[in-house]
């Protein structure tokens, strides 16, 4: 949806309906310029696909994903890699049963010091 908006500085997606999605491939990849971003009322109940998410979204210092329900995702491919700016991340509640792939998950994640 806004992958490769490399030059997008702000985005408003807090009211978003994602009730219905199943995908969220590469939703803002490289959205390299993007310093904050409200996802935390993001229905995901419904997502499978969650592959390469926020890749390279390497200015957000900050991302809360506490809320995604993950229980139907099988592909984590990616979906922080290349978020050097991240400093702490919390997904405890990631349910993982499904998921057949995390690979480089969080490579490059390199200020990423809290992980929960």
């Amino acid at each position: 949806m806004f992958a490769g908006c490399s030059g997008l500085m702000s985005l408003d997606v807090s009211n978003f309906n994602t009730k219905k999605v199943n995908t969220m491939r590469a939703m803002f990849s490289n959205c390299s310029k993007l310093a904050s971003l409200d996802v935390s009322n993001f229905n995901t109940s419904n997502v499978t696909y969650i592959i390469q998410m926020f890749d390279s979204c390497n200015k957000l210092t900050v991302l809360d994903v506490s809320n995604f329900n993950t229980v139907n995702v099988t592909n984590m491919y990616r979906m922080f890699h290349n978020c050097s700016s991240l400093t702490s991340l919390d997904v405890s509640n990631f349910n993982t049963k499904s998921v057949t792939s995390m690979d480089q998950m969080f490579n490059d994640c390199r200020k990423l010091t809290s992980l929960n």
